[in-house]
Parts: C-alpha cells; structure tokens; sequence
C-alpha cells in the first residue's frame, strides 16, 4: 500500500489546521491573492507522495487574467471509473467587517473577536457564540471547507490505493462570472476522452445553505437552481427639461418594465415541491455621464431570473411578452399625458431584441462596420462583460436613430443552467444511505433538496438542454464571443449524475458567515469518506 510520509488531513485537528491555512490566504475576487492561491493549492498536495511521483497530474489550466484553476487527477493504472470533486476559492470583498477587516481571514482571532462583541449582533447570531459550536471567518462557509474535505478525500484515496479515478477541480471566479469553471470544463471534456473516463458522480462541495430565517436543517442537494440575466436597454428621447412632452425619458420607460418583471408569475416555476424565487431588479442605471438639464435619454436594467427547466429561449419569450406589454401601457400613459397638456406625442415606442436590433445594423451599415463597432467595444478593458454587452447595445441604437424611442431586450451575463440528478436511480440510493449514515452515526437529519438555491458551478456539467435553446442565447447576448462563452458542448460531454455535500453554516457572504465545527470536521467528512467508498468496485 501507498502511504504518505505521515497523514495530514485525516482528523479533525488536522481539518482544522488545513481550513485555517486555506482561510488564511486571502482570496479575494479580483485580488493578486486570487491569483495567487492555485499555486499554494498546487504546492500543498504536491506534498503527497502520489504527486511527488506523477507531478504532471497537477494541473494549472487558465481562466484569463493571470488567474488559473487547478486541477489534481489521482489515476490509479487503468481504471476509468471516475470521481469529479468540484470547489471554489475565490471568497467575496470584506468592507462589511470594518474594524474588523485585519481580521476576517483570521479564524481564530475573529472568533474571538466576535465572542467579544458579541451583544452587537441578533438572537441568532448570539446564540451560536454562546454554543460554541461555531468558527467565524471570511471563506469558512463558503466555500474553503469545501476544498478542505475534498483534499482530505484525496490523500485518502492516495493512502488507501483506491481503485477510482478521482479529479480535484478547484476554480477562481465563482463569485462573478464563473470564468473558472467555464474553463476547467473545457480541460476536464478533453481529459474524459483522452483518458477514456467513466464518469460516475460529480460532486460539489458548497455548504448547506439555509432555505429561511431560522433555518436549521442539514441539506443534501441533487441538483442546482439556474440564473439566466433577461436585460434591457431604454432608448429614449432627449429633450430639455422644461420641454419634458418634447422627447420621452429612458427612466419613463425603464420603470413600466421593472414594475412589471419585479415578482411577476410568469416566471415561476415549481418542481419536487420546490420553486423559484421570483425576477428582481439587480441593476438599473443611467447612462447619461454628467449632470445637466437635458433629460436622460438612455438606460439600462438588469433583471435576475431564476430557472429549473426553463431554457433560455422560453424565458425570452416570457420577457418578450412581458415587455411589449409593458411598453404599450408606458405609450398608452405618455400619449394620454400628451393630449392632456395639448403636445404632440412621439408616434410608437419599439420593442426590439438584441438579435433584432444587430441585424438591422448589419442589413443598413454591412457586416463590416458591424463588426468594427463590435471589436471596438470587446476590446475595452476598462469595462466588466455585463458593461460590454449593456455598451454594444447603446452604441448599436447610436446607429439606429429611425428606431427611437425603443426599448432593446438582451441577455447579460451571466448564466448558470439549472441542472438536476434527482431521478438517477444509482444517486437516489446513495443519498438514501447518506441520510442513514448522518442520522445513525451523528444524529443528525439530513434533508433532501432537488435544487442548491445558492447558484453553483455544477451548472457547468451535465447539461441536457437543446440546441435551440443555445441558439436563442447567443443571439441575444451581445458579447457572446471572445468576451464571454458557455461551453455547452464541452458540458454535454461531462455527462454524469451531480451532487452537492458540504458542511454546515449560515450567513454566507456577511460579517457573520460562520461555520459548524462538527458538521466540517466530523459528520460531512465520515460520511463523503463512505460515499467516495461505496463507488469502489
């Protein structure tokens, strides 16, 4: 058998020592120190002597911007049966801890600290110092723990000899736009058929999040919700403001949309008793750069969406309805507003999407100067992608005056396909015996949920979707391409039951995210331990 020279993420002690090492380096979204800590990954399991011996199973794979996901590929000789382990390292800002800040990525010292303080925070919140049952730090939750178990089950599998391929996938940029897993997917697709993997479960590591206040329920979830950005640009008249009836504000128009998509049914959906939360307004602003008394002419909202098997065509169709609507009302109103203060309404305000609006471009200016204006905008780098796409829209009506006022409905980044295992009847035994084993071993209930409603990466893999529903999409994504791509075919590759286990926590991306210690260190370890097991032949 092959050991290591001595075990290091076996106990609880040592998982603890592992998670404060990995809270520690300060991983940042958008930090050197997100860039940094795939190298500090790679170092740390290139002390395992598997690794020591077959370092080019440790992998660097590029996710852009100097950042990289690593990818650690345990293979025993020749088998092909296959385990993906999914996490993330990249942790959220920490302005919110304020004094506190020099601490947040001190498990230790902010525990302390907030044992200290605790008075200043809710019942709840006071109740857990008290227990001590839990630890508090930037990362612990959400989602270090994580790759902390899934590193523990790699040295296992290394110290045990498991006859199963086991992948370590570990990405930056979850928080954001998922750039990392969209490229450890790609490399993953490519490894499976190169290597001729059987892929037998992929399984994340996200906590169990709480469903509401007060939630304290342990999950096991077979599935993840999806996210999809339905977005619009409002393309108004300018006009002065004492002459308001003269032109038509892009915030007229933008508010009969938001009233309208903000908790609107038509984008429910309900599956194993589950639901999707309803459409919100992430972001609604002018684009008007200084201050003046001309009105605004244009503006933009984001709206977010949840899915579970909605595809994004269907959603269009949904938003389309939605927005037509709500536009004929918004005419309805401002020439009703018209004639009341005797001023010539504008003759009809356009509904248009995205894919309409750049093939009327093409069709007046040619592809050529589409194009130009496109590469123009794609290659700024002083805009994010959800800035990209809401800009080419702006500069494509620029273009199309003889289209004013128009409402322009496009799909902004980014977006996370629903994705579900919950009829695999392999994995519905698995989670069965999962839930034997908490109860039995640590008494604790783990319940059963169909969809993680915190969005992960595991929309990533096993995507069923259609091709028209990929078509739809990238029509009306203004960057798709260089600037942003989803690799669905590389995900209809990746074909395999999913599954989300993690331990427990609450209060994700706040000053008070914490963690329960038996839940990381004993409970959720013993029981992945036994799940990777069951899967040994």
């Amino acid at each position: 058998m092959m050991t290591t020279s001595h075990e290091q993420w076996q106990t609880p002690e040592q998982l603890y020592a592992l998670l404060s090492q990995l809270v520690s380096f300060d991983s940042r979204s958008g930090t050197e120190g997100e860039v940094g800590f795939p190298h500090f990954i790679k170092e740390k399991l290139s002390s395992l002597d598997y690794f020591k011996q077959n370092e080019h199973h440790l992998r660097l794979v590029d996710a852009g911007s100097d950042r990289n996901a690593l990818v650690a590929h345990y293979k025993p000789g020749d088998v092909r049966d296959t385990i993906v382990l999914i996490s993330h390292f990249d942790v959220v800002h920490t302005k919110e801890f304020g004094d506190l800040e020099d601490s947040a990525f001190n498990i230790e010292a902010l525990t302390k600290a907030m044992k200290e303080r605790k008075d200043s925070f809710n019942a709840q919140v006071q109740k857990d110092i008290e227990s001590d049952e839990y630890i508090f730090g930037r990362g612990v939750m959400d989602m270090k723990m994580g790759l902390a178990l899934h590193m523990s089950l790699l040295e296992l599998a290394i110290m045990e000899e498991w006859p199963l391929n086991l992948i370590l996938v570990t990405t930056p940029d979850e928080e954001v736009n998922s750039d990392g897993t969209r490229a450890a997917v790609k490399f993953l697709s490519g490894l499976k058929d190169y290597e001729g993997l059987d892929l037998k479960l992929i399984l994340n590591g996200e906590a169990s999040f709480s469903r509401y206040t007060g939630d304290d329920n342990y999950y096991i979830y077979s599935g993840s919700i999806g996210k999809i950005m339905p977005s619009a640009l409002f393309y108004g008249v300018g006009t002065h403001a004492g002459e308001p009836l003269h032109g038509i504000t892009s915030h007229f128009m933008s508010a009969y949309l938001t009233k309208e998509m903000e908790f609107n049914p038509a984008f429910h959906e309900e599956k194993y008793g589950e639901a999707t939360p309803p459409p919100v307004c992430l972001q609604q602003n002018d684009l008007k750069k200084d201050y003046s008394t001309q009105t605004s002419h244009h503006s933009y909202a984001l709206y977010n969406v949840f899915t579970m098997e909605r595809s994004p065509s269907e959603v269009m169709d949904i938003y389309r309805g939605v927005a037509e609507q709500a536009m004929d009302q918004c005419y309805t109103d401002y020439t009703a507003r018209c004639r009341a203060l005797d001023a010539e309404p504008l003759p009809r305000i356009n509904t248009v999407t995205f894919h309409e609006l750049a093939e009327h471009v093409i069709a007046k200016f040619g592809q050529e100067q589409y194009d130009l204006i496109m590469e123009s905008i794609f290659n700024d780098d002083t805009l994010n992608v959800r800035e990209k796409a809401i800009k080419v829209a702006d500069r494509l009506m620029d273009y199309s005056k003889e289209l004013v006022p128009a409402t322009v409905l496009f799909l902004a980044p980014s977006y996370y396909p629903a994705v579900n295992a919950s009829e695999d009847p392999v994995l519905k035994g698995k989670i069965k015996d999962m839930q034997a084993r908490f109860a039995s071993m640590h008494g604790v209930e783990a319940k059963w949920i169909h969809y993680f409603n915190g969005i992960s990466d595991l929309s990533y893999v096993n995507y069923t979707g259609s091709d028209a529903g990929w078509i739809s999409f990238k029509e009306n994504l203004p960057v798709w391409g260089e600037p942003y791509m989803i690799p669905f075919k590389a995900m209809q590759n990746l074909q395999a039951p999913v599954l989300n286990v993690g331990p427990y926590g609450k209060d994700a991306h706040k000053m008070t995210e914490r963690l329960h210690k038996d839940s990381a260190f004993i409970h959720t370890p013993d029981v992945l331990r036994e799940l990777i097991r069951s899967y040994i032949h």
